[in-house]
């Protein structure tokens, strides 16, 4: 079954899958950087006694990016953890309508907080231009990692808005996919 985002037909919804693909690409770009840099790191560590200079520093930098675009893939997907107990015990289907509704606006305003500290963060940064924090050894300004965690909180804020109004648009008496049925015991 797809989450309510990626059901959204809406205007926009071609730069949506767009965005995505390239998220994707991005994602699986780190993914492949951060393996082939710890595989060189063992080499030049037991192989050859050396070490990857400052290859911590870089490589922080990637996994901010990495994570916080996975998340919002996640979000988009509705693939991200949960601790949905309360599913279970629901069976009648404008009930778990009126709960996934909570449960998304409760998401999108707690999204939109942490989207507004992200921005918070990043025009401290910005704001302070010429003294900016940087790394030790690569001089990395702290602004790319924390550029990376709020565009992945913006993100997930855009795509859960987008999920809240393709739920708002289904209809709440509507029979449930076979998928979401509560398992009779």
């Amino acid at each position: 079954m797809s989450s309510p985002a990626e059901r959204y037909t809406g205007p926009g919804a071609g730069a949506i899958h767009r965005l995505l693909k390239v998220m994707n690409a991005l994602i699986i770009l780190a993914g492949c950087i951060m393996a082939l840099t710890f595989f060189c790191v063992v080499i030049l560590r037991y192989g050859f006694g050396a070490d990857l200079f400052a290859y911590e520093e870089w490589l922080l930098v990637i996994a901010f990016w990495f994570f916080f675009l996975a998340s919002a893939v996640a979000t988009y997907r509705d693939t991200h953890i949960n601790a949905d107990i309360l599913g279970i015990f629901l069976s009648r289907p404008k009930t778990i309508w009126f709960r996934a509704l909570v449960v998304m606006v409760i998401e999108f305003l707690i999204l939109i907080y942490l989207s507004y500290l992200g921005f918070v963060m990043v025009l401290e940064d910005v704001t302070d231009y010429p003294r900016w924090q940087t790394t030790i050894a690569l001089k990395i300004p702290f602004l790319v990692p924390r550029l990376g965690i709020f565009m992945g909180f913006l993100l997930m804020t855009f795509f859960t808005a987008i999920a809240l109004i393709v739920h708002l648009k289904t209809d709440p008496n509507a029979p449930l996919p076979d998928e979401r049925k509560p398992e009779v015991v």
